[in-house]
């Protein structure tokens, strides 16, 4: 029988959710679905031993016959064409730093040689899932944006992403470009929110969910929303239109209160005469965990892979 499905892995902050997709179908399999809680901070063994959890956990409900391969959306520093962790100097997954994933995970999960295990960066899964099967499978340039602990971005053109060249930034996304006082990541993040409801209420909030609850009651605190909306404008408008995106996908916890910055960011938007059309992910996290499984793609694997190294 022909292989027909893959394997798509979300690799977050503190979880692993895997799950086996349809590849004709363009679907996730959702009785194949495992996830695991992850301790960040454990041995290299410990994590590979939760993540080959989750995995033979899927591919036992999947069965192994007709596996054509495994694609993980990985968070970076990572070299995403040997398969090798950089993650280094920060308090997640650090004790990976110089693993080769794809080896150990294929090593633990006893695949064979002819079943390939690839690499992507997670932004970039989001964007090539919402490309692929998503709000921008039509469109043949389109952004996607995660808005929640950080900034995720990324631009796609027929599916693939567009890392270097002159219409788009350099490492082909845009959480590092100099905004205000910071950069991007500083403002269009989960972080922002809380300290500018705090220096504008005098008061801590959990996230951006309670925020958002609050701006119902406070003219203040939906001014915050107003606020980030005509930022968030002024900020991607010139990326893009200089990248002719006919769609901006946006995911991420922050953009379920779209209701409250949507309104400004899209008169904004018009205003700066950006025609981009903004919509909101309906594959949500779904949309990382289809990008990666396209990865088994050899079609899609050919036209990225020279991408890859500059992640």
């Amino acid at each position: 029988m022909k292989k027909h499905y893959a394997i798509g892995v979300d690799i977050g902050g503190s979880h692993i959710t895997c799950t086996a997709v349809d590849l004709e179908k363009r679907e996730i399999i959702r009785d194949t679905i495992a996830e695991r809680n992850v301790d960040n901070k454990g041995t290299a063994d410990e994590i590979i031993k939760r993540w080959s959890e989750a995995l033979s956990e899927t591919l036992d409900l999947s069965g192994r016959k007709n596996l054509k391969g495994i694609g993980f959306a990985m968070p970076g520093p990572f070299d995403y064409v040997k398969g090798i962790c950089l993650i280094k100097g920060v308090p997640k997954y650090e004790k990976l730093y110089g693993t080769n994933i794809g080896e150990v995970i294929s090593e633990a999960l006893g695949l064979s040689p002819d079943v390939p295990v690839r690499f992507m960066n997670d932004a970039s899964s989001f964007a090539v899932g919402e490309a692929w099967a998503g709000k921008a499978s039509d469109s043949s340039r389109s952004m996607a944006i995660t808005l929640g602990t950080g900034l995720g971005s990324a631009f796609i053109a027929d599916k693939v992403p567009v890392v270097t060249g002159d219409l788009v930034p350099d490492l082909g996304c845009v959480y590092h470009i100099s905004f205000r006082d910071g950069i991007a990541d500083d403002y269009f993040s989960t972080r922002w929110f809380t300290k500018r409801y705090g220096e504008v209420t005098g008061q801590s909030s959990k996230g951006v969910k309670e925020i958002a609850e609050a701006a119902g009651y406070d003219d203040r605190v939906r001014d915050i929303f107003v606020d980030f909306g005509l930022s968030l404008a002024s900020f991607l408008s010139p990326y893009l239109n200089k990248f002719g995106a006919e769609v901006l996908v946006m995911g991420g916890n922050i953009s379920r209160a779209y209701n409250l910055f949507g309104p400004s960011m899209e008169d904004e938007m018009r205003r700066l005469k950006c025609n981009t059309i903004p919509l909101l992910s309906d594959l949500k996290e779904d949309a990382a965990l289809l990008g990666s499984a396209y990865l088994i793609d050899d079609s899609f694997w050919n036209s990225v892979r020279g991408s890859l190294q500059y992640m």
